[in-house]
Formats: structure tokens, sequence, C-alpha cells
């Protein structure tokens, strides 16, 4: 069996065209982490995770000094073992934020790795429970943009469901926007878009109380929302709880929670009935797939959050995998401008699964060149 010679790290930062905002923020560059891992016959798997809009570094040295020392010479095949070992020689360090997504990528690239010397796709490799040669996919957006109206929002929903999506996505709680312009605005879409397609809200953490939440949720509940996204702020499981009690809309979150415990609270206090958990956060491949079982003994589906080439194989699976998030351009998920392949949008909003082995994908290295911060190390 092979063992590991390197594992590498690089950072890379994307400009956004035009600045971009959701709840309680606006982005205008985006950082992801890049990783390779070699084995001693120069095979190579590859994974990555986003770095937030400033600060992506700090994932990198995460790899290169928390987490490397420890994966080099081992075998290539232990990766699960490898979790258990990495998480607990890292746990000083942190057992979420930069260093939960520095495991998560190095986790991704020993999967690619294993999947691409097995000569598989890595949904076949990790063990297919689709019969299909797709998933389902909801097409992700309705962004608040400078001068976007409500009919502008309207169209742009229109157009992924002329595509072939029957399911779309778009913010809501924006600070200074009111909840009756948010009301509005999915007025609009719910008009353009017709009543059988659904649409999904994200709040992005945009309430502080149940009170506020609930005020707002109010004046959305008549235009059928198929889910509210992240009410709250991740640590704030009561309060999700609360609200999931509350309203008849559901509760969906997870996207930025860390590992298989604190997504078990989650799930015992009733937080969440759609469980957003990313593969790229909350400890990579191998914590997803835990957490995708103990969400299922709850009744829970998964709904991945964004990085759809990577959630691509793990909604395909797992038991419980209910949508993949597809973006269906680069203004937002500007990730898609490092790889040499995108995924295959299929009638009726279903993408296509991969056929290469591993991740289905590599780096495009004069595109990484050029957005780079710091070299592969």
């Amino acid at each position: 069996m092979t063992r590991i010679r390197s594992v590498e790290a690089r950072t890379v930062a994307i400009p956004l065209a035009k600045a971009t905002a959701m709840a309680r923020r606006s982005v205008d560059v985006r950082y992801y982490a890049l990783v390779r891992v070699t084995d001693d016959d120069g095979r190579t798997g590859i994974g990555f995770c986003y770095a937030g809009n400033f600060g992506g570094s700090v994932v990198s040295h995460a790899v290169r000094e928390l987490i490397a020392p420890l994966v080099v010479g081992q075998r290539a095949d232990r990766h699960r073992a490898l979790w258990n070992e990495i998480y607990a020689e890292t746990l000083l360090h942190g057992r979420a934020g930069s260093v939960s997504r520095a495991l998560s990528a190095v986790d991704i690239a020993l999967w690619d790795l294993a999947a691409r010397t097995a000569d598989k796709p890595l949904w076949q490799y990790l063990g297919a429970t689709t019969i299909e040669d797709s998933v389902p996919a909801y097409a992700s957006g309705g962004y608040y943009l400078e001068g976007k109206t409500p009919d502008d929002l309207a169209a742009e929903m229109r157009g992924y469901v002329d595509a072939g999506f029957g399911a779309v996505k778009l913010k809501v709680g924006r600070v200074g926007v009111t909840p009756q312009h948010d009301a509005e605005r999915l007025a609009a879409v719910r008009d353009a878009v017709g009543p059988d397609v659904r649409v999904m809200l994200d709040a992005n953490n945009a309430w502080s109380d149940v009170p506020t939440a609930l005020e707002a949720l109010r004046l959305l509940e008549p235009y059928n929302p198929f889910w509210i996204e992240e009410p709250f702020g991740p640590d704030d499981i009561r309060s999700h709880a609360m609200l999931a009690q509350r309203t008849p809309i559901t509760v969906a979150t997870g996207e930025i929670e860390y590992g298989r415990w604190r997504h078990l609270e989650l799930l015992e206090r009733g937080g969440a009935a759609i469980l957003q958990t990313d593969a790229a956060v909350c400890g990579g491949i191998t914590e997803f797939q835990r957490i995708a079982d103990s969400a299922a003994s709850f009744g829970v589906t998964m709904c991945p959050h964004w990085f759809h080439d990577l959630h691509i194989h793990v909604v395909a699976s797992i038991a419980n995998g209910q949508y993949v998030e597809y973006f269906p351009d680069d203004q937002v998920l500007n990730f898609r401008r490092l790889v040499s392949r995108q995924l295959t949008v299929l009638p009726g909003g279903r993408l296509a699964l991969p056929t290469e082995p591993g991740l289905g994908f590599d780096f495009l290295p004069e595109v990484v060149e050029d957005v780079a911060t710091d070299q592969w190390s």
C-alpha cells in the first residue's frame, strides 16, 4: 500500500465582478484554500474549502503547520483513521473555524486520491445510493445587488425555471431592507415562477431573536416558501428550535456547523428539519457521512451548502440526500473559474453524475497562478 509523500496547500483570492450582498455582509472577494495530496507512486488527490472574504491564508497555514506533519508518511488508505488522529491532535487549535476547514480540505483530498487510485468516480467509490445517472438540484441566487428591483429578481428566478429547475433560492433579511419589501420581492418571484416551483429563502443569520424572525416570516408565509435557511447565528440552536415550533415554514440550517456532535444537538433539539451541512466545512467527507447517518435516524434530509462539484458526490452516496445547491454562474460561487470541468444540467433541473475518476476535475494551473496569494507548499 502506498504512503502519502506530500501534503501541500495554496491560497487563492478571486474578486467578484460586482459586490454582492446578503443579510449582514457584502462580499467583493472570495478566498479559497486549495490542497493537493500526493502518494509515493505520484498519484494526486485534491481538496479545497472556502476560506472567507479576508484572512484566507489562515486555513492554508493550518494545513501546512498542523495537519501535513500528521499525514505525510501515513498509508494512503487510512483516511478514516487519519481523520480521528488529526482531530485529536488539533483540539487545542480549534474544533471549528479555520482548523476544521483545513481538516475538511485534506480529508476531501484523501478521498479523491483513493477514488482516483481505484479508477472510480468519487460517488461510486463512496457507495452509490442512487440508481439514476443524475441527482436533483435547485438553482441558487437571488442576492441583493445595488439597484436590483423585485422585478429583476423575479426575472432571474424565472430564468432558472426556464432552464429546467423546479426549485430556486433567494436571499431575505438584508439589514436596512424592511420585511414588507422582502415580501414584495417574494411576491414578485412567486408570480413569475408559478405555484408549483419550490422557492427557498436564505436569511444568512439575519435575525437576533424569535419575535423578529416571526414578524418577517408571517409576511412571507402567503407565498408558500419551502424553507427558511439560517434564520439565526449558528450557535443559537435554541432559537432555531423555538422558531421551528412556531412557523409553518420548514427551518433549514447547518452550512457553517462543525462536527457530528454539534449537528446532533441541533437534531435533538428539533432545530432543523433539513440539514445543509457542508463537507468542506464540517470536517470533510468522513464527517459528513457520519452526520448524514445521524440525520437519517431523525428523518432529516441533507441538502448540502454550495460547492456543487463536491456535493454532487456526497448526495449520490447517502440515502437521505435530497438536493444539490447549484449555482448557474460564477458571479458568486467563483470557485467555478478554478476547475477544469463544469457539471452538466439535465432536463428537470438534475445534474449529471461525473464519470471521471475521483472528483472528476482538476484545478486549472494557469488560473490558480493568476489568483494565488502564495505558492504550493
